[in-house]
């Protein structure tokens, strides 16, 4: 079972790392204004488990989240699927600056944070996968 913090770039490039093609629910993402945080559910894949393809429930969030910003959300549905792609921060003002959460199909979510606070922790028990998620490698046509 995963229980991880970031602080920092190098940090979450490793979160990054590990959430790399969980997939969710457009609707397993909420924000509280009041408590300044950021939470999703997810299904990620254990790329952390090298004998056979695994899934894990997954919670992710974030801590002194100021805003939230969208883009290519407006027409989900609560129930579509999104895979994520990566997780990144780019300093702005330090120490805040912005989280981008980037999605398949080009969906974004941008979190305006006073700092870098993120955990992720699985939430229970592995099961099967059907396939391991595959990557074009640079050049090759995804399709």
């Amino acid at each position: 079972m995963l229980r991880l913090s970031a602080l920092d770039i190098e940090d979450l490039a490793v979160i990054s790392a590990h959430m790399q093609d969980a997939v969710l629910l457009a609707g397993d993402m909420s924000y509280d204004r009041r408590r300044k945080q950021f939470v999703l559910l997810a299904n990620r894949f254990a790329w952390d488990e090298a004998q056979a393809p695994q899934r894990r429930r997954t919670g992710l969030h974030f801590d002194r989240v100021l805003a939230v910003k969208t883009l290519n959300m407006g027409g989900l549905e609560k129930d579509e699927v999104l895979s994520l792609l990566s997780v990144t921060f780019a300093e702005i003002d330090a120490p805040g600056g912005e989280v981008l959460l980037s999605f398949s199909g080009g969906v974004t979510v941008r979190l305006i944070v006073e700092c870098l606070e993120c955990q992720i922790a699985d939430l229970g028990p592995a099961w099967g996968a059907r396939s391991t998620p595959q990557h074009p490698t640079d050049g090759e046509d995804p399709l």
